[in-house]
């Protein structure tokens, strides 16, 4: 793992890759993933598949938030039930998310896509902003958070 983000590199490869192919939710764990170094497999990837659009279509939860909770999970939640440390996580995702929900109004895709059409120009252009912050914000997150941790 490295923690020498170029915020500028990572956010243009999000957003290279969600140009390319992948969605919102799955450009977020790619960017990430490869800058941060993680030893995390493309199965992480392939889990967050069904988040586009709002859950597989649905229009509920913005698949980049998704994506960008994913990540605060794995590096800062648990794997044991009653493990303490759940607490930071859900306190960094709360974080998270009132950033998101501050800068955009919302974390439903369907109302941040409202009046788009699905394939357009303009909402594939408002996405592109969604994972742009994300990977930041995020990024900025996990960055002070492992910071703090080391200075102990």
């Amino acid at each position: 793992m490295t923690t020498a983000i170029n915020m500028e590199q990572l956010k243009k490869d999000a957003v290279d890759i969600f140009c390319n192919g992948f969605a919102c939710s799955e450009s977020v764990i790619y960017a990430l993933r490869k800058h941060f170094q993680i030893e995390l497999s493309d199965d992480a990837i392939a889990m967050s598949s069904g988040f586009p659009w709002g859950l597989g279509g649905g229009g509920c939860l913005c698949g980049a938030v998704a994506g960008g909770t994913m990540i605060l999970g794995y590096f800062f939640g648990r794997t044991k039930p009653g493990d303490p440390k759940n607490a930071r996580c859900f306190a960094l995702t709360e974080e998270f998310h009132d950033a998101f929900k501050k800068t955009f109004g919302a974390t439903c895709c369907r109302i941040l896509t409202k009046g788009m059409e699905r394939d357009s120009k303009e909402r594939k252009d408002h996405c592109i902003k969604m994972v742009d912050f994300t990977v930041e914000k995020v990024s900025e997150i996990i960055l002070r958070e492992l910071n703090a941790d080391s200075s102990k």
